[in-house]
């Protein structure tokens, strides 16, 4: 009885002695590698590699020309917190432009609009037209009506409005269409001004009067219109003119004849 506790007594510690043993020799190897990166980093040549002594000890080489190039293309915080301030809308306005001036610089004497009448179809033409392009072709003149499925988009238009029938002074371009073929100069634009209604209306009567254009004013109590032809070249226009809360003037402007 004895002999088998013994017995079984020598089976369990075996084990454990020789699972001490190999803990003490993974100890003792654990602690010679870190003897060794101990004494590589003291500069020790005897027991470290040359390779990693030189890599540890060597002077680092630095380029000062190129010091200012580093991240050069990294991305940095702002040197302020960013504005969400939104410009004044008279920004882009000529000095003349502004709200309860004569609208813009000119030579010219301005002259008062006729009052409107009641009677406005191109009102409602203009409220249910969701495009320029859709406008232009609600209107009578035939050759303005008829090139405006040539139209096509692009803010370059605005600078090739007819010399007759121009941008308002200071005026800021919201979109602009044209037609440019050998039936068709048709160009429309729309843009806003912080002139008042009357203003620009005055404005654009004086310029295609002294032109030579007649000059029809409609409203429906809401929106104007200003349009008129020129017989000596078929020339033709319109304006659809709305208040703006902020007591400016937003417009769309259709011209043949264009530049």
């Amino acid at each position: 009885m004895v002999r088998n506790r013994l017995r079984i007594l020598s089976a369990v510690a075996l084990p454990l002695a020789l699972l001490a043993c190999a803990k003490r020799d993974d100890d003792r190897n654990l602690d010679s590698l870190d003897n060794e990166l101990v004494e590589a980093g003291s500069g020790n040549a005897n027991v470290s590699d040359p390779a990693m002594t030189a890599a540890l000890h060597d002077q680092i080489m630095v380029d000062p020309a190129l010091t200012q190039h580093a991240n050069a293309d990294s991305v940095r915080p702002p040197t302020q917190p960013y504005s969400g301030g939104v410009p004044p809308t008279g920004i882009a306005q000529s000095s003349g432009s502004t709200p309860g001036t004569a609208g813009a610089s000119t030579s010219e004497t301005i002259k008062a609009a006729p009052a409107p009448s009641k009677d406005c179809p191109g009102c409602t033409a203009a409220r249910e037209s969701l495009t320029l392009g859709a406008l232009a072709s609600r209107q009578k003149d035939r050759r303005t009506s008829a090139c405006a499925g040539a139209m096509r988009y692009s803010a370059s238009w605005a600078d090739r409005l007819p010399a007759d029938v121009p941008l308002y002074p200071g005026a800021r371009v919201t979109e602009a269409a044209g037609a440019n073929t050998n039936a068709c100069a048709l160009r429309a634009v729309s843009f806003s001004t912080n002139a008042r209604l009357q203003t620009v209306i005055d404005w654009y009567y004086t310029r295609v009067t002294n032109t030579g254009f007649t000059a029809e004013h409609q409203s429906d109590g809401t929106q104007h219109t200003l349009g008129g032809t020129r017989d000596r070249d078929g020339g033709a226009y319109v304006l659809f003119l709305s208040p703006r809360r902020d007591g400016g003037t937003d417009v769309d402007l259709i011209a043949n004849n264009g530049k």
